[in-house]
C-alpha cells in the first residue's frame, strides 16, 4: 500500500537506508495537473520519500501482510480476491506495490505475483525485504505486459489516486487481464476530500466542496509539481470502472475496528468511527 496521506502483525528488523535530507517544504495548492506532470512529480516524490514511508508505516503493513487501507482491513478476512485456497497458481499483478507486502502474502498463498511500482526506490525496499517474484518499475498507464497475462489484479492505494487519467490505467489493467479476471483496488474514500486531512476534531468539519475535482498539488519554489493527488467523486469512480469495460461487483467501505488505535495522516479512530476513509472497488472483467 503506497499512500502518504491515508494507512502489523510483523515488523522488519532490517533498517532501511535513510537518504539525504529533503528539499525545502513545498507549497500546497489546488490547480490543474496533467498526466505527464502528475507521473513525473509522483515518481520523484515516492523515490525521495520511500525510506521515510517504510520506516513510519512498515510495522503496520508488515513484511508479508495484505492490508487494504489504514483501517486494517486484511485480505485474510476480506477475501476480495477470492478464497485464499483458490489463489494457488493464479497470475496476479499488484499495481503500486511499494515494498510488495501484498505480493509477498500472495506468493505465500501459492499465487504467482508480479509487483509493479513507478518508484525505483520503493522497489529497492521490496528487494531489501526479499521475495522470489518479479519486480517491475513502470507507469500503470502503460503496463509492459502482453494482453491476457494475468488472472487477477490488485492495488491497495496504489497508482489510481495519483493519476490524471484513471480510465487509461483501468483500460490497461483490463487489457492484461484474462476474460473473467478480477481487479480489486482501494483508494481514499471520495468524501474525505470535503474535510481537512487532520486526525483530530478539526478534521470533522466540512471545509471544501466534495464536487471540486481540482487536483491537490505540492509544488516547489519555481511552481513545478513535486506531488499530485487527484480527486474523483464516488460516482466518477463508478463511471470510470464501467467505461473501462469492467462490471462493478462490490463497493466496500471498511468500518474502523476497535483494535486499531493508530493514526495515519488524517486517518484515526475518531474520524474512522464517524466517516469512511477508504473505498474498495471489486471489479470483474466480463
Amino acid at each position: 500500500m503506497t499512500s502518504p496521506g491515508p494507512a502489523g502483525r510483523k515488523s522488519t528488523t532490517r533498517e532501511p537506508i535513510i537518504q539525504e535530507p529533503e528539499a525545502p517544504e513545498p507549497e500546497a495548492t489546488r490547480r490543474a495537473a496533467g498526466a505527464a506532470e502528475s507521473s513525473r512529480a509522483n515518481r520523484g516524490w515516492w523515490d525521495r520519500n520511500a525510506d521515510e514511508y517504510q520506516v513510519e508505516h512498515g510495522t503496520f503493513l508488515g513484511d508479508d501482510r495484505f492490508v487494504w487501507g489504514p483501517e486494517g482491513l486484511d485480505e485474510v478476512e476480506a477475501e476480495l480476491l477470492g478464497p485464499p485456497e483458490e489463489l494457488k497458481g493464479r497470475d496476479v499483478l499488484e499495481i503500486g506495490a511499494g515494498a510488495a507486502q501484498c505480493s509477498r502474502w500472495l506468493a505465500a498463498q501459492g499465487a504467482r505475483p508480479v509487483a509493479l511500482d513507478i518508484s525505483h526506490r520503493q522497489l529497492q525496499h521490496a528487494l531489501r525485504i526479499g521475495g522470489s517474484f518479479p519486480l517491475v518499475c513502470a507507469d500503470a498507464g502503460a503496463l509492459p505486459f502482453a494482453d491476457g497475462s494475468f488472472d487477477l489484479a490488485c492495488s491497495a492505494y496504489g497508482a489510481l489516486p495519483f493519476v490524471a487519467d484513471p480510465r487509461q490505467v483501468l483500460r490497461e489493467v483490463r487489457r492484461v487481464l484474462r476474460p473473467g479476471g478480477r481487479l480489486v483496488f482501494s483508494v481514499t474514500h471520495p468524501i474525505r476530500w470535503a474535510f481537512p486531512d487532520e486526525p483530530g476534531p478539526e478534521g470533522l468539519t466540512v471545509s471544501a466542496s466534495y464536487f471540486d475535482r481540482t487536483p491537490y498539488v505540492e509544488q516547489d519554489e519555481e511552481g513545478r509539481a513535486v506531488y499530485v493527488e487527484h480527486h474523483r467523486t464516488l460516482g466518477d469512480r463508478v463511471r470510470d470502472v464501467v467505461a473501462s469495460g469492467f462490471r462493478l461487483a462490490d463497493l466496500v467501505e471498511p468500518e474502523w475496528p476497535a483494535w486499531n488505535t493508530s493514526e495515519w495522516g488524517g486517518w484515526s479512530p475518531l474520524r474512522g468511527n464517524l466517516i469512511p476513509g477508504t473505498a474498495v472497488f471489486v471489479c470483474e472483467r466480463d
